[in-house]
């Protein structure tokens, strides 16, 4: 048992766990509202945004597809602008592109519709498409209908998140697993690191990604939810020139991930996916990462099976889509007719930290929560990186209001 001993200095005042951009943009923002406050992150990894930051499909979104009023919709679109502003101010590669979301079903276009509105009420322009106007941006992309949104872009996050490393004087420690944690209210807490080291800090903060349910319950917090990991997968485009910038198709409402889509990065090169199948492991990264200990404990927690029941018409394409890539492909068809099975090369897949409820619901917005001593940052998937700025804000907001009042 790792212990707090009275008189025995602090190494920090706040400790935050992980090293992916939320955690990096809350050290960045604790030292900027709080100067002299001593910040150290703990990341178990041997370098930043290993793990959710420094896997994705690198899009600054612009928070047209959340709900009014949500965390998403108002860090999404603010996060947005503040992240085109970071990246130009410390020569970080970025663009601003445009984006279309496109229908390609009758079906669709009710929910496109909505879309508009919904964009209007979060004060986002967007611009409504018919059929032959979608070759105005992307000649090679047919649909129904479509609407253009110009505030979304691309960056390098991986670059972002190591430049909030340096900016924020926090004293980065990489290779620093976190084993155990010791929380006394009355004194603060003491974090074991696999490499035996006993931090002892004031306040902690976790950002831990798809470890956050574990971290919290190390501390002695009950979230209330579990991560689910799903697992996106992803390949290049061999044909470049057939996509100008992004292409997304119209989501389906009931799941909290966007579809196959089309995203040209910073690089050039065009990104195609993800999908959304399970992980059998936090980090499993391919069918072949299997964790038994975390795999058990995903089909112990009742909102795994509940999901299943739910939704099991929409993982089984996902499935197939996952194992074939033929019908990976009649899924990108669907928006880009000129693709052919040979144009897609497998590409590195992510991990989508997904918190769900013990009724099985998809936690749909991001989900903060405070215990003694502690701010636990419990679901910040997609869009978290574009918003990893006022979310980095909100959540040092928290953690200097519970180190004034310790």
């Amino acid at each position: 048992m790792v212990q707090v001993s009275t008189g025995i200095a602090y190494e920090c005042d706040v400790l935050v766990v992980g090293g992916g951009i939320v955690g990096l943009s809350t050290a960045y923002a604790i030292t900027r509202s709080a100067p002299g406050t001593r910040v150290v992150v703990l990341e178990k990894e041997a370098g930043p945004a290993r793990h959710q930051t420094g896997r994705n499909s690198g899009v600054i979104h612009s928070g047209i597809y959340y709900r009014p009023g949500s965390l998403k919709a108002r860090y999404a679109a603010r996060g947005a602008a503040e992240m085109v502003k970071f990246c130009a101010e410390y020569g970080i590669a970025h663009a601003v592109t445009g984006k279309l979301i496109v229908a390609t079903e009758r079906s669709e276009l009710p929910r496109l519709h909505g879309l508009v509105q919904r964009g209007r009420e979060n004060g986002i322009p967007v611009r409504e498409l018919g059929a032959t106007q979608i070759a105005e941006y992307e000649p090679e992309v047919e649909g129904l209908a479509a609407i253009h949104v110009g505030t979304t872009g691309v960056c390098d996050f991986v670059g972002v998140a190591r430049q909030l490393a340096e900016a924020s004087g926090a004293e980065i420690r990489y290779g620093a697993e976190v084993r155990r944690i010791d929380r006394r209210p009355e004194l603060g807490v003491a974090v074991l690191t696999g490499a035996g080291d006993v931090v002892r800090a004031r306040v902690l903060v976790n950002c831990a990604g798809l470890h956050c349910d574990e971290v919290a319950r190390l501390t002695g917090d009950e979230p209330g939810m579990r991560i689910v990991p799903f697992r996106g997968e992803y390949y290049s485009l061999a044909r470049p020139e057939l996509v100008r910038g992004l292409v997304y198709p119209v989501p389906d409402p009931t799941f909290p991930f966007l579809g196959v889509h089309l995203t040209r990065g910073i690089d050039g090169g065009v990104h195609i996916g993800p999908n959304a199948v399970p992980a059998l492991a936090r980090e499993g990264y391919d069918w072949g990462t299997v964790r038994p200990r975390e795999l058990a404990a995903t089909l112990a927690w009742p909102g795994s099976w509940q999901i299943a029941r739910r939704h099991w018409r929409y993982g089984t394409g996902e499935l197939r889509r996952s194992v074939s890539r033929r019908a990976f492909t009649a899924a990108v068809r669907r928006l880009l007719p000129a693709v052919t099975a040979d144009d897609l090369v497998p590409s590195a897949a992510g991990v989508r930290a997904q918190a769900v409820l013990r009724d099985g619901t998809l936690v749909d917005d991001f989900l903060i929560r405070e215990g003694a001593r502690a701010v636990h940052v419990l679901n910040a998937p997609s869009p978290a990186a574009t918003a990893s700025l006022p979310i980095g804000r909100e959540v040092a907001r928290r953690a200097l209001e519970t180190l004034r009042s310790a």
